[in-house]
Order: C-alpha cells, then structure tokens, then sequence
C-alpha cells in the first residue's frame, strides 16, 4: 500500500465581527429561504439574543420560529426531541443554531434527521450507532456561537451522550458542516466565567491536538469514496492551530478572570474560530477520546457557571483534565511541536525542553483559570478507570489520529495519571 499524498481542506462561510449576528436574515433571504427555525437552549434563550435573531428576519420575508429546548450537552433523547418538534412543525427551508456546542450540535442533528431517512442512531459512529451516511443533501445551517470553545460552528461533528451506553459520541459527515458561521464576539459577553474557562480549554486541546495529530502522510492512501474529514495534521491546519495557540496566549486568562474585557472576548472567538477550521480537518485524538467517557460517567459534579439541576461535566473541561497526561505520552512522537506548542502558548516560559514542557504550562494555565485538579476533583478514582478506559477505546475515530498506537494499557496509563494533576 502507497502513503498518502493528498490532504484536504474544508470550511464555512464566515462572518466575524461585533454586529456579524445583525445580517442573518440577509444571509438568508440569499438562499431563497422562507420559514427558518431558530435552535437555542434556554440559558441563551433569556439572553434574548435569539429571539432578536429571528426577529430581525422578518424584513426579509421570512417568517422564523424558536425552539428553546436544547439540553446543555446533548443526549440521544434530548436530540430525538429536538428532531420530533421540527418534523412537527416544518418543513423548514434552513436552521439557524444560537448558542454553544450544544445548540449547534442540535441543529445538525435536526437538519440530518429532517432532511434524510431513518432515525438517530442509524448515523452515530459505529461501534455505537451504525455510522450510516446520508443520502441527501442538508439545508442551509446558520451557527452562531454564543459560547467561544466548541468550534462546532467550523466543523462536521455532532456530538451527543448516548444515555443507555454511558458513551459520549458523535456522528460526522461533510453534511453536517454549517453553511455559514456567524462569529459576533459581542454575544460572548453574556458568557460565566466558569463557562469561558471550560470552554476556552476546548478551544486550547482542539488547537494542541490537532497540531501533534498523525501526519497526513503517515496514513495510507485512501480511495476517493474513503476519505473523512479528520486527514491528520497537514498545513493548513497547522496554520490556524498555530495562530489559535498565539491568541489565546494573550486573551485567556483575561476572558476568564476579566469578561467585561471586550478586547479578551474577541480575541477568543478569533481563536475558538481558528482552532475549530484547523481541527476540523485535521482532527483530535486522545484528550477528546478520553472526555467522552468522562463525561457520560458523570456522578454528582457541578461545575460553576453551568445549570445546576443535574450532574455533568462539561465538554472542554473534559477533554482538559487528561491534556497534561495525554501530551507528557505523545512527546516522543514528535518532540519539537509539543515543545512549539508550549513555546507558543508561554513565551519565554523556563520549563525544561522534555516531555514534561507542555504539561507544565497547561497545569500553571489550569490552575490561574480553576479547572478542577485532576479526575479526582470531578469524582473519579482508581476504581472508575477500567472503565473510562472502555469508553476511551470506543472511540477509535478520533484515536486513529494520535500520533501514536493507543493500548488498552496505555491509555489506563493516562487516566490513572490524571486523577490528579498537579
């Protein structure tokens, strides 16, 4: 078998910039729409921004509709009642998705399920779904993250826990990606404190994960019908990973411990927006694979700055908690990017030059912004990692982009060795 050759590249439209969310109907009315539903969770919902979405519509001659009932972190049930209200009340010429990850993620899985046969599970990854693909095109997806982190606004991944098997997982097509990401950083003002941190660590392990992703060329060649989104680390992606890891440099610790500070705020979702074009055609590895059990396994954590009526924990802080661990293991696959990455988020930083360079700076960067020290401060111990492991290794799309083979014993290794960080 030869080695690859051929990388790709895929993106939305883009509108960035305060005041971006003032155009939609506009954008719309350019796709010959007519009745839109506007997707939202309710936290967002009482923002207003939504409601103002769609209201703004109407100038154009399009009559627009919210649904305020996304769960924060979507679950298989919460999707199919999402999809359920929508074939209800359409058809629907587009979507248009106000919110973070979860509202995002929720419209995706609408447009699928309204625009293509079957139900839910039949497209979730295998081996937990099925992983079929759709057979038809999706209408026009209009994102609007309220949230800077998730990049789902950039990328062809619907995320979800699916409640019966303790799994998070996702379903990823080309399709899913939205028509067009509307970046106003203005919406993020509303955004906790609690949110912005877990949230801006999602940005950060996107950016990181990427960039010390299995190289393209490492893979063999594929056949044209056989390619994914997720291509390994390549230069485009490179790229934007670089550029995300700058910004957030500057603007994290800020957005976090200052959110009135609007200058911090932008440079966020600049980053959030660069992070999630590189990972979205790149890919992530271990630290995602590893939060989807983290967070499906949940017990009794409450983290700060989300909704307090049930345990969870939070996407970004889930994929941070085992970050360290993870990129102390993938070092030796490629010593001179972590210690880049680890340069470019410190610079002038006086850690060592060795495995444990980028670790440092992340620990000392998870600290100042009070993600929870380790598994163990979010309810985990000895006991739970056989099973969180489980998890890990069901998740074997994103573990073919690490930079190296990932074992059952291996990745044991890493969560044991994030119970506690630092």
């Amino acid at each position: 078998m030869s080695a690859e050759s051929v990388f790709t590249y895929g993106a939305p439209g883009l509108k960035f910039g305060e005041g971006a969310s003032d155009e939609i109907g506009y954008d719309l009315s350019q796709h010959d729409v007519r009745r839109v539903l506007v997707v939202t969770d309710p936290g967002v919902a009482a923002t207003g921004h939504p409601q103002r979405v769609a209201d703004q519509m109407a100038q154009f001659g399009i009559e627009a509709a919210v649904f305020d009932g996304v769960h924060v972190e979507p679950t298989d049930a919460s999707l199919e009642e999402a999809i359920a209200h929508a074939r209800a009340t359409g058809p629907w010429d587009a979507f248009v998705a106000v919110g973070g990850g979860s509202s995002i993620d929720t419209a995706k899985a609408v447009n699928l399920l309204t625009t293509n046969d079957g139900e839910l599970m039949d497209y979730v990854n295998a081996p937990v779904g099925a992983g079929r693909a759709p057979a038809k095109p999706l209408k026009p997806l209009v994102a609007v993250p309220t949230t800077t982190g998730t990049g789902a606004e950039s990328t062809t991944i619907c995320v979800l826990d699916v409640l019966a098997q303790h799994v998070k997982t996702g379903i990823s097509h080309p399709r899913l990606r939205p028509t067009l990401a509307v970046v106003d950083p203005a919406l993020t003002r509303t955004q906790p404190a609690g949110v912005t941190s877990a949230a801006g660590m999602d940005i950060l392990c996107h950016a990181l994960e990427s960039y010390t992703a299995r190289d393209y060329r490492s893979f063999d060649r594929k056949q044209p019908d056989q390619r994914v989104p997720y291509c390994g680390a390549n230069p485009m992606s490179d790229m934007w990973s670089e550029k995300a890891m700058s910004l957030l440099s500057d603007s994290f610790r800020t957005a976090v411990l200052h959110g009135e500070d609007d200058e911090a705020r932008h440079q966020m979702a600049l980053a959030a927006t660069f992070a999630g074009i590189g990972f979205g055609n790149a890919g992530v590895h271990i630290p995602h694979a590893n939060a989807y059990p983290i967070a499906g396994r949940v017990k009794d954590f409450r983290p700060e700055g989300y909704p307090q009526d049930e345990a969870m924990v939070p996407h970004g802080m889930a994929v941070s908690l085992t970050a360290p661990a993870a990129f102390r293991w993938t070092f030796e696959a490629s010593p001179e990017r972590h210690l880049r990455a680890a340069e470019l988020l410190a610079p002038g930083h006086s850690y060592d030059r060795g495995p444990d360079a980028l670790p440092s700076v992340l620990a000392d960067l998870m600290r100042d912004i009070t993600i929870p020290n380790g598994l163990g401060a979010v309810g985990y111990d000895e006991g739970d990692v056989d099973g969180l492991v489980e998890g890990t290794l069901k998740q074997q799309r994103l573990l073919a982009t690490a930079p190296r083979e990932v074992t059952e014993d291996d990745a044991a290794a890493i969560l044991r060795g994030s119970l506690e960080i630092w």
